[in-house]
């Protein structure tokens, strides 16, 4: 393997090489017998490139809003959970990254960085905070005071994860957060300092069944937004119905994700997801998309079919494995320079060039005999 990687695969056999088993299995790994985990890679092979040539790309911006907000590239970084098991700078790192690139960052809740350090670290990184239902309101209600506070400008609520999926994987190895790593969202709430011991020794998916509540209904998405003047964006949709009753409750936006395959598995990948939420919505808010993004051109497809932007997970996490913020920085490089050349080639000189009719499925090639 070539020490200078040039595209995302290069990454992830780095990364697997370099991260002890433990690490890489809670990273890898999908839920169940993780069909849906392979599924949202290989969705993006079902969809073609319907290209228009003989258009002038000489000048090209991938440039574009997200709730308002500029982004240079409409390639984000989706929530990752415990960053610093893959370099010891973790989160910060990413959000670095995205800060120089021009990116969205997504804390997530089980992040092992807080709040407050990444706002007071990245002041200038556009940055979204994802976040649960929790059995405690209180806790709850003080962690969006805490990401109000250090200048996150969105909430992406996870509706999808109401339990903990079933990953054989952290079941064969019983993962949890290995100490002396900290959940670092959760210091400070409750005297919390990350996770007791005691909570380390039951293991994460008790930990996480016992912080996330399970009787949470649209009512409250409703009453997060009664709390929070912060835009809320419903995290976890694959359906149309999901995405209906995800606009009726307040959503600002829909995002569809299965949680990168983790949680309920044999959901629909969420490429193939994708037309049915955006035809949902309409014109009602914008739609993001996750899951399986391994490349600019897959960026490029999930635009032409409706998603107002993408995010990548573990392909973050391989690039922080190999050299820290810098190959964070070089994952999100390859995707942008992958999407710039994309556009190019396929007759797109801005964001808003990447139309519908340049993408179908593969079925559309199908003999009609």
């Amino acid at each position: 393997m070539a020490t200078d990687p040039v595209c995302i695969e290069d990454f992830k056999q780095i990364a697997e090489a370099k991260l002890s088993k433990y690490v890489r299995e809670y990273y890898n790994s999908g839920a169940n017998y993780e069909d849906t985990y392979r599924d949202n890679t290989d969705a993006f092979g079902r969809y073609k490139i319907r290209p228009k040539y003989m258009r002038d790309v000489s000048n090209r911006s991938m440039a574009t809003t997200i709730l308002g907000q500029r982004v240079d590239c409409p390639i984000g970084v989706s929530s990752v959970a415990m960053c610093r098991l893959a370099h010891p700078e973790g989160e910060v790192a990413v959000a670095r990254a995205c800060a120089r690139l021009g990116r969205c960052f997504t804390l997530s809740t089980s992040a092992t960085t807080g709040l407050e350090e990444i706002g007071e670290k990245v002041p200038d990184c556009l940055r979204w905070f994802q976040i649960h239902i929790l059995s405690d309101r209180n806790m709850l209600t003080r962690l969006v005071r805490k990401a109000e506070d250090a200048g996150f400008s969105a909430l992406a609520l996870t509706v999808d994860s109401h339990v903990h999926g079933r990953r054989h994987a952290e079941m064969r190895n019983h993962f949890t957060l290995p100490a002396p790593y900290k959940l670092g969202v959760l210091e400070g709430l409750k005297s919390r300092d990350g996770m007791s011991n005691e909570e380390r020794e039951g293991g994460w998916s008790k930990f996480v069944n016992k912080l996330f509540s399970s009787s949470a209904t649209w009512d409250d998405l409703r009453w997060l937004k009664t709390i929070t003047k912060l835009p809320v964006i419903a995290k976890g949709i694959v359906t149309g119905e999901g995405a209906r009753e995800a606009v009726e409750a307040g959503a600002d936006a829909v995002w569809v994700s299965n949680h990168g395959g983790r949680e309920l598995d044999c959901v629909p990948a969420t490429m193939d997801a994708l037309r049915e939420v955006v035809e949902a919505v309409g014109d009602r808010c914008e739609v993001y998309l996750d899951g399986g993004v391994r490349s600019g051109l897959d960026a490029l497809k999930a635009i032409a079919m409706g998603a107002r932007a993408v995010f990548v997970g573990r392909p973050i996490l391989w690039g922080l494995a190999h050299t820290g913020g810098e190959g964070a920085e070089k994952v999100l490089q390859i995707l942008g320079d992958e999407l710039n050349t994309g556009m190019a080639l396929a007759g797109a000189s801005k964001i808003s060039d990447i139309s519908r009719d340049m993408v179908v499925h593969k079925s559309y090639y199908s003999s009609k005999l």
